[in-house]
C-alpha cells in the first residue's frame, strides 16, 4: 500500500552545493536520494519544500514521498540516520494525506541569517556564520529590519537569473534583529522567498551599521524595485532555514 511520507531535514550545507541535484557536484538532495535507496530499494520520487544554494544550512527542511516500502515511520528514520553523513540527519517522518506536497502545500518559511560579531574569529562557527568584526547596534538594526514588515514588491531584493519573472510581492510576517552574546541573528518569516531575497536583506541591513542606508531608507528602497537600490548580497554561510510552516 502507498504511503505519502513528510519527513524532516536538517543539515551542514558547508560541504554541498545546495539541494538540487546537479552535474559535477554534490548536493544534498543526491545524498539524502542515495540514502533513501538504500533503504528502500527503489528510486523514490521527491518533492522538496524549496531549494537551498551552496553553503545554505537547514535546521528543518522538509521533503514529502510516496512509497509503497512497508517499513513503518519510526524505524525509516533511524534506518536513513544509520546511511547518511554525520553532517545531515532525518529528525522526523509522519505519515500526511495523499494531497500534501512538501512545496505546493507550505504556507511560509522562516529563515536565520547569524552573524559573529567579535573582533576575534569564532573557529567552531567558520562556515556556519558571517564574521563581522566591527561593532553592530542591534536595535539600529532591529528599527531597520521593521521596515520589511507587510506585503511588498521585493524586486530590489532579489538576484534575477533565469527564473520567470512572475510576481515578486511577498507577505512578510516576522523581521527582528537580536543579539545573544556575540552572536547578532536576523530571522524574517514569510508566506514565500525569491532568490538570495534574505541575503540581501542583510546586506542592506549592514549597510545601515554602516551608515551608508539609515532604517528611515528601507521604504524607498522596496519603491524602487531596482536590485541595484539595496544593499550587496550576503555570504550564504550564515543562512539557515529555521522553520516550514504548513
Amino acid at each position: 500500500m502507498q504511503r505519502n511520507l513528510l519527513l524532516k531535514l536538517a543539515y551542514d550545507g558547508t560541504r554541498y552545493h545546495g539541494w538540487q541535484i546537479q552535474e559535477n557536484a554534490v548536493t544534498v538532495q543526491q545524498v539524502f536520494q542515495e540514502a533513501l535507496c538504500k533503504v528502500t530499494g527503489r528510486q523514490e520520487d521527491l518533492k522538496a519544500c524549496s531549494r537551498t544554494d551552496t553553503g545554505v544550512h537547514a535546521r528543518e527542511f522538509c521533503v514529502s514521498l510516496k512509497t509503497e516500502s512497508p517499513i513503518p515511520e519510526e524505524r525509516l528514520v533511524a534506518a536513513l540516520n544509520h546511511y547518511l553523513p554525520q553532517d545531515m540527519a532525518v529528525r522526523s517522518c509522519q505519515r500526511v494525506g495523499e494531497d500534501f506536497h512538501a512545496r505546493y502545500s507550505c504556507k511560509g518559511k522562516e529563515y536565520c541569517y547569524e552573524i559573529w560579531n567579535h573582533p576575534v574569529r569564532e573557529p567552531f562557527l567558520a562556515g556556519r556564520a558571517l564574521h563581522y568584526w566591527y561593532p553592530i547596534d542591534e536595535a539600529l538594526l532591529d528599527q531597520a529590519a521593521r521596515h520589511y514588515l507587510g506585503s511588498h514588491d521585493f524586486s530590489s531584493f532579489c538576484t534575477l537569473d533565469k527564473r520567470e519573472r512572475g510576481d515578486l510581492t511577498r507577505r512578510v510576517f516576522t523581521s527582528r534583529v537580536e543579539r545573544r552574546g556575540d552572536l547578532v541573528v536576523f530571522t524574517v518569516g514569510a508566506d514565500g522567498f525569491l532568490y538570495n531575497m534574505v541575503r540581501i536583506m542583510v546586506g542592506t541591513l549592514l549597510r545601515v551599521q554602516q551608515g551608508k542606508f539609515s532604517p528611515e531608507d528601507i521604504p524607498g528602497i522596496l519603491e524602487a524595485k531596482d536590485r541595484k537600490a539595496a544593499g550587496p548580497t550576503a555570504p550564504a554561510c550564515g543562512l539557515y532555514l529555521n522553520r516550514v510552516f504548513y
